[in-house]
């Protein structure tokens, strides 16, 4: 059986487990702001209309200007992508014939990217539980060069120790490696989590963020990078022209003004992990130790999580399998933090799982 390999679309799950789709579910799958888009969006998005009339900036250069006020980088540090999918294509193919270690367990698209630009992909496993970076990486950086890293990690939405990630840094440099880290979930983290600071001593370093994340905009798909000047350069050229489409641009630009949502979301979020995280305790799950909007949760009385799965999607809640997530491979589930009602109703079907 072959499940989806990513979260959301929730028919295709359904599908492939071959279970009839209640008349009403609730996708845990996706972990996506549970707010929903800012509120200029939607005040604004009728006026925005008139965008789809004319081409979009080739050079995003509104958007860009205010990402580097943000990150304090220079603009030809920036690249702007259709979203954090064509970001890590691009870079599999800058990376193309590299020997490449991803950090697992992991988002797939990683390893697909690679070994569609003819990478030679090794991987470098955490400790299920713990998920500690560890020592052990280091040793594998004068064989490789390149690695991928993603923090605040999905699937586990454990962050790393400054530190730690420091230290790869440097080691990555000493050996001629690059390092590729992905923060597509760091704007949940309640302080500045970038590690865009190091950029200008280790031009080893890449640097991937997303704006769908946060702002609850994939469908119009936007991210962007950060990295050297040369290393930005030699990726652009792999790209193609008019990449972000004109709504995309605009509402990038909107979000990054929505300070006080963004502060809002994190409450939100944090209130409803603590209420989520007491009640696994209280009724014997065992979960990921997350800082962020999704976790990963488990039944530690099953080895493999399906009959679980099973049982959620029956009763119209969508989780996130793990079968494809090298390090995981079924024994967990992954929720993203949903509505205080939603997450309420996610407790009340495991309590009926309990019982």
């Amino acid at each position: 059986m072959t499940l989806p390999s990513h979260g959301a679309n929730t028919h295709y799950l359904y599908e492939a487990l071959q279970i009839d789709s209640p008349e009403r579910t609730i996708d845990f799958s996706a972990n996506l702001n549970p707010l929903g888009p800012p509120p200029s969006l939607k005040e604004t998005w009728e006026d925005a209309f008139d965008l789809i009339t004319t081409y979009p900036d080739p050079h995003a250069a509104s958007l860009m200007t205010k990402l580097a006020n943000v990150h304090d980088v220079e603009e030809n540090q920036l690249l702007i992508g259709n979203g954090g999918a064509e970001l890590i294509t691009l870079v599999g193919r800058y990376l193309a014939g590299k020997r490449v270690c991803i950090v697992q367990p992991t988002f797939s698209e990683y390893e697909t990217a690679c070994l569609r630009a003819g990478c030679e992909v090794t991987y470098h496993t955490l400790e299920e539980g713990e998920w500690a970076l560890g020592s052990h990486l280091v040793e594998k950086m004068p064989y490789v060069d390149a690695v991928f890293l993603c923090t605040p990690n999905n699937p586990t939405g454990v962050t790393y120790d400054p530190a730690s990630i420091l230290a790869l840094v440097e080691a990555a440099k000493r050996y001629d490696c690059a390092i590729i880290i992905d923060e597509a979930f760091a704007d949940f983290v309640g302080d500045d989590s970038s590690f865009s600071s190091l950029l200008a001593p280790f031009s080893n370093l890449m640097i991937l963020r997303s704006l769908t994340k946060m702002y609850a905009i994939p469908g119009l798909r936007l991210g962007y990078m950060l990295a050297h000047p040369e290393v930005i350069e030699a990726i652009k050229k792999l790209q193609p022209h008019w990449s972000v489409n004109a709504l995309a641009l605009h509402a990038g630009e909107l979000s990054l003004q929505e300070t006080d949502f963004v502060a809002e979301t994190h409450q939100v979020i944090e209130l409803e992990r603590e209420k989520c995280f007491h009640f696994f305790e209280e009724n014997h799950f065992t979960y990921s130790n997350s800082s962020v909007n999704f976790y990963l949760l488990r039944d530690p009385e099953l080895e493999d999580q399906s009959e679980l799965l099973s049982f959620l999607m029956k009763k119209g809640i969508v989780p996130r399998h793990t079968e494809n997530f090298p390090g995981l491979d079924g024994r967990w589930l992954r929720f993203a933090i949903r509505t205080p009602k939603e997450n309420e109703r996610l407790r009340e079907v495991l309590t009926s799982w309990r019982s």
